[in-house]
């Protein structure tokens, strides 16, 4: 019974794109370190995890959520911090959407937010992480997704870093979670003019701290602007 109920929450939770899952103390066990599979599904569309060299449990680590673009995969999903993690001390948590992108790219929440519900959930079981240095990073419809669920899970993601993004729509705004967004002024995929030129503003004018960065590019997520957003996380990660 009690179960039952907790599966109907979980349920209701995902179809309004919320996320249960919050740090924990994790079990005592040895952890893994380096890249792993979490083992949550049997198809190749499972999440992937890079818990750095200098992790210790009794030290918190910071956390991103990685979600990669449309047609992507979750090691996609990690390239834009994989190289930079070991140097940051940070953990990196990339799923697979369950189709070809994200469910809201379909219409509406339901069995990404359940799954990567389920992978933050084993993560912070199993690792020590910092509560007040999590965010959620994602590229193109990766972003999109990573505004959307960012805002609505404002109590949980401390953090959004959207690369060249096409919209949000979040479900109801939680928290305020600071944003970096970015985007080439040539993008031949998702418009600047139509997406980040109107997104930032507008999350500007509802008092979110934003960090807007344009460049000379197309459609990607240059060296040096990942490294300028993964700088602003680690500057900002000691306030809320």
């Amino acid at each position: 019974m009690i179960q039952d109920k907790h599966r109907e929450q979980e349920r209701l939770a995902a179809m309004t794109g919320r996320l249960l899952a919050r740090p924990m103390q994790p079990a005592p066990n040895i952890a893994p370190l380096g890249l792993q599979s979490l083992g949550l599904e049997d198809t190749e569309r499972d999440a992937l995890l890079y818990v750095p060299k200098s992790y210790q449990p009794d030290k918190p680590a910071p956390l991103m959520l990685m979600l990669h673009g449309a047609g992507g995969n979750a090691y996609g999903g990690l390239a834009p911090f994989l190289h930079l993690a070991d140097a940051a001390g940070l953990i990196l948590l990339a799923p697979a959407s369950r189709f070809n992108t994200w469910d809201l790219l379909y219409g509406e929440y339901g069995a990404d937010i359940a799954f990567i519900d389920r992978a933050l959930t084993q993560t912070f079981s199993r690792y020590a992480v910092d509560p007040t240095r999590i965010g959620v990073e994602g590229f193109s419809d990766g972003a999109s997704y990573a505004l959307s669920v960012g805002i609505t899970n404002g109590d949980l993601f401390t953090h959004v870093i959207a690369f060249s993004p096409g919209f949000m729509a979040p479900q109801k705004r939680h928290g305020e979670p600071r944003i970096f967004i970015s985007h080439g002024k040539w993008d031949n995929v998702l418009s600047i003019d139509r997406c980040s030129r109107k997104i930032a503003p507008q999350l500007q004018r509802t008092n979110y701290d934003v960090v807007y960065q344009e460049f000379n590019g197309f459609h990607t997520i240059p060296t040096g602007v990942a490294r300028s957003a993964l700088t602003w996380f680690n500057k900002k990660g000691t306030e809320r």
